[in-house]
């Protein structure tokens, strides 16, 4: 009786020193929001972008001069920030040459918008790994599905890991990342290897360890894309997707994985540009063609509020996807795209990306409208304040509120010149690759080549991944390197094109061994009727012409792994869920992906691989399209 009576005391001393702690804090931000002008508020709910600047010429009969890459910023940049003072920056590729430039311009920024009275700004970036990484002079990440191959979540968390610190010792607070979407539809064409899984349960774990990696790292974690992107078969880029799934049926899948991460304290989540018919009843004229579309989860107030922040509990800030993507920009027009997924709940908006003089106006003027929505009424100062407290308690979260102090000094560029695409972590991502490496066929002992001396091998890569040949060669290098081609042995490099198909089966047949790399980025990849699909006609001649010589086939699938399906013929098919483009052997300090590359060395028997499957990979049918049918089951370790 004595202890329950002394474990009460202590959580009622407990409960009552944790709410005075609390409430100080939030009655400071309140005090905060009441000194802000209703232009500050919508400001802080405003995310810009500045890509490419194209200025307009003096001679308005001349043509406009080429787009610059903003890698620092310019006056008409510099003076906006000051004086607009918006919650946030999202940094592209275009951003980034170099450690210091990118310490210089993150620090412009920041004492810019500080200059002006500015709260500290969140500077995002998209920084998932893999397919989708902006930071091109760091160590690039294997991507999610590479990830999820490895069978071992700790993996995502070692890579988030080293993402996170990279990204920090540039400034950088947010990463617009991970992807929690199943791809439980092999057809997508966005989301595919930035999924970790098809499978719901496998994506939370993975989930739950990228969010982990990037928290211990003091990095803003954000999942996306609610309520999920995964079954869809068109890009919400260039496109406006529709899944026609039940609030039950998205429970069961789509939503398991953000509940997960909601538990595991993801900060922001990152809405879909995606029509739930089931769901989200209410239609919009579409400007595009005057058809009734649905309101996408974006400006979905069900998909939002009820669903998010009620069912599911969230508490922290939602994100739109980018605004300028064509499901928004081409169906709804400015004002209606600020009133609905405003008053939907969306807490933050990723505004038009800036690439030239047009786009950079306009983003003021997608300030300049929200205010108006909310002094005509159209949207409730209530739900402001609401968005803008969510945004800067995340911001003092992290200690945004306190810092003042952005300069840019010698131990920052050093720390960061140290440890951004440092040995060790490219040794890490190398290592994490090869785990992800999945050898789902092996007949007749094709895999790895057995080269002996004098041995021809040719490596034949597709049209679909032609600018990945320069992997070939950088195989080839490394081989010499490590003294393993048998003397005399060699290695050619042979890429696929529309007018020479007889050269690359008569090449094929005089090779002593054969490797076929292919890449498959979207459905029409695999049907050789097709711009893209062409290469896989090829392949199938050569396959058919190496096999009359009694001679194996390994098939390297180097991006989406449903093209294992569409070389039945082939004697082995290793899966290395990524590449990146590599036209020629990268100089050192540059970065690259490690998974083709590694890939290739295991053909030649350096390295084993040890990934499973983490998507069932469809038969095809006649047509070249994924049926019900199951060829290479999901695996588990």
């Amino acid at each position: 009786m004595k202890k329950n009576i002394c474990l009460l005391l202590t959580l009622i001393v407990l409960f009552v020193t944790t709410a005075s702690a609390e409430k100080p804090a939030e009655n400071t931000l309140k005090t905060i929001i009441s000194g802000m002008t209703l232009r500050d508020k919508a400001a802080q709910m405003m995310i810009a972008s500045f890509r490419t600047w194209q200025e307009e010429p003096e001679d308005p009969d001349k043509e406009k001069p080429p787009a610059v890459k903003i890698t620092e910023l310019n006056e008409p940049i510099m003076q906006m920030i000051e004086r607009d003072r918006f919650g946030g920056i999202l940094l592209f590729g275009e951003n980034f040459v170099y450690a210091e430039q990118t310490l210089r311009l993150v620090d412009d920024m920041q004492t810019s918008n500080r200059k002006g009275g500015g709260i500290p700004l969140i500077i995002a970036v998209d920084e998932e790994g893999g397919n989708v990484a902006r930071l091109n002079y760091g160590t690039i990440g294997i991507g999610n599905m590479a990830l999820g191959a490895t069978g071992d979540p700790e993996n995502a968390y070692t890579m988030a890991a080293i993402l996170g610190e990279e990204i920090g010792l540039l400034g950088i607070n947010a990463n617009y990342a991970p992807v929690v979407d199943v791809n439980n539809n092999p057809a997508n064409p966005v989301i595919g290897i930035r999924s970790f899984s098809d499978d719901a349960q496998a994506v939370s774990e993975y989930g739950k360890a990228f969010i982990r990696g990037l928290h211990d790292k003091g990095i803003m974690a954000t999942v996306k894309h609610f309520p999920g992107h995964g079954d869809t078969d068109t890009d919400s880029h260039t496109g406006f997707p529709v899944i026609n799934k039940s609030i039950d049926e998205l429970m069961e899948t789509e939503l398991v994985p953000f509940k997960a991460a909601i538990e595991a304290g993801a900060d922001m989540v990152m809405t879909a540009h995606i029509q739930f018919p089931q769901i989200e009843k209410e239609t919009y004229t579409s400007l595009e063609n005057d058809v009734q579309v649905y309101l996408p989860a974006t400006m979905s107030h069900t998909i939002l509020t009820d669903i998010l922040r009620e069912d599911l509990g969230f508490n922290g800030v939602i994100v739109s996807d980018a605004l300028d993507m064509d499901a928004v920009s081409k169906n709804f027009s400015l004002e209606d795209t600020l009133r609905l997924s405003i008053n939907a709940g969306v807490d933050m908006l990723i505004l038009p990306i800036v690439k030239d003089i047009d786009l950079f106006r306009e983003t003021e003027t997608w300030l300049d409208t929200a205010v108006a929505l909310v002094e005509s009424g159209d949207i409730k100062t209530e739900r402001i304040d609401d968005a803008v407290l969510r945004i800067l308690t995340l911001k003092q979260k992290y200690g945004l509120l306190d810092q003042t102090d952005f300069t840019v000094t010698e131990k920052k560029i050093s720390a960061a010149e140290k440890s951004i695409g440092s040995r060790v972590h490219k040794k890490t991502e190398w290592e994490i690759a090869e785990k992800a490496l999945t050898l789902v066929k092996n007949d007749n002992s094709a895999f790895p080549l057995q080269m002996k001396e004098g041995d021809k091998t040719l490596i034949l890569f597709a049209d679909s991944c032609a600018s990945r040949s320069g992997a070939g060669d950088l195989v080839r290098k490394m081989l010499k390197e490590r003294k393993a081609l048998p003397e005399g042995a060699e290695i050619n490099v042979l890429k696929v094109t529309k007018g020479n198909e007889k050269a690359c089966v008569s090449f094929a047949e005089k090779a002593d061994h054969l490797i076929l790399v292919h890449r498959v980025y979207t459905a029409a990849c695999l049907d050789p009727s097709t711009e893209d699909g062409f290469s896989s006609g090829t392949f199938d001649r050569v396959i058919q012409a190496v096999h009359k010589k009694g001679k194996t086939v390994i098939v390297v699938s180097c991006q989406l792994p449903y093209d294992a399906a569409r070389f039945p013929d082939a004697d082995a098919i290793l899966l290395t869920y990524g590449s990146s483009a590599m036209s020629k052997i990268p100089q050192e300090g540059s970065s690259w992906s490690p998974n083709l590359p590694a890939g290739l060395l295991a053909c030649f028997g350096q390295g084993k691989p040890e990934g499973v499957l983490p998507v069932n990979i469809p038969e095809l049918d006649e047509h070249y399209r994924p049926t019900d049918k199951i060829m290479f089951p999901r695996q588990e370790k």
